[in-house]
């Protein structure tokens, strides 16, 4: 029996101390999503900071918490930090061959927000896949999709991968190409894509809209459009022209030769 009671007795400051590691953690996790927070939208505020450098600052600051957080907690249950450190340091090789996966993405996320080879908002293609940069952190760059999907690329693919980036500069050039029939007047045509490029605001005159006749095809003349707008408008742009100058060229009887299926029926 007293052993009984001894054992009890022996439970109750292991109970203690997990108890109060468990509030530590609640509070430490909240307060390293607080106070990152904060720093994220502090720099958000301040218009001389890039954002994308205010949000990885706060995924560092977010991580310093939590590791001290956890050194504490380790604390509470007789492990020193100096213990903990000299585990750490026998342990090094091994920890180093388990996380280097991670530790690869953690030194490429340096190395992307040294170099920002893309910012937050802007539209990138990485190693094949697109969408709006949403995040960069410590570990991990998050992309969404036109379609609002997410997706998430570890830093180390991200910065081994070749990067396109669509919104790095103000302006960009949307090229259209037009086919037409060979016996329509080429010249006609390309007054309707010139006069059309003029009248939208969205295309700027310098460059000045580009209209040539570029290939000969089977079955039809084809003629390219180059205009330059606004990164922004790119998109609109690019639908708009294709829609206008279709409606055009059908008001003023320019065709735009397709695929015909003959079909051939056998007498009697």
């Amino acid at each position: 029996m007293d052993d009984v009671m001894s054992s009890v007795g022996g439970l109750g400051p292991l109970l203690i101390s997990t108890i109060k590691a468990l509030i530590v953690l609640v509070v430490g996790w909240i307060a390293a999503g607080a106070i990152s927070g904060l720093v994220r939208r502090r720099v958000k505020a301040a218009h001389h900071i890039d954002e994308t450098l205010g949000n990885f600052a706060a995924s560092i600051v977010k991580w310093v918490i939590l590791i001290i957080v956890l050194i504490a907690v380790l604390g509470l249950f007789g492990i020193e930090a100096t213990s903990l450190v000299a585990i750490l340091g026998a342990g090094t090789l091994a920890i180093g061959l388990a996380l280097q996966g991670t530790l690869s993405d953690l030194a490429a996320g340096f190395m992307l927000i040294l170099f920002r080879p893309y910012k937050l908002g802007q539209f990138v293609d990485i190693g094949g896949t697109s969408g709006t940069v949403k995040d960069l952190n410590l570990f991990v760059t998050e992309l969404v999709t036109p379609d609002n999907v997410q997706i998430i690329i570890p830093n180390g693919q991200a910065w081994g991968a070749i990067i396109t980036n669509f919104s790095a500069h103000d302006t960009r050039r949307c090229d259209l190409t037009f086919g037409i029939d060979y016996g329509d007047s080429a010249d006609k045509a390309a007054k309707i894509i010139t006069d059309l490029a003029a009248a939208d605001s969205r295309i700027h005159d310098d460059p000045a809209p580009w209209v040539r006749v570029t290939n000969l095809g089977d079955s039809s003349v084809d003629l390219t459009a180059r205009l330059w707008c606004d990164a922004a408008d790119y998109w609109d742009v690019k639908f708009d022209m294709t829609k206008t100058v279709k409606e055009a060229f059908d008001k003023d009887g320019i065709s735009i030769p397709y695929p015909h299926t003959v079909e051939i029926k056998k007498a009697g």
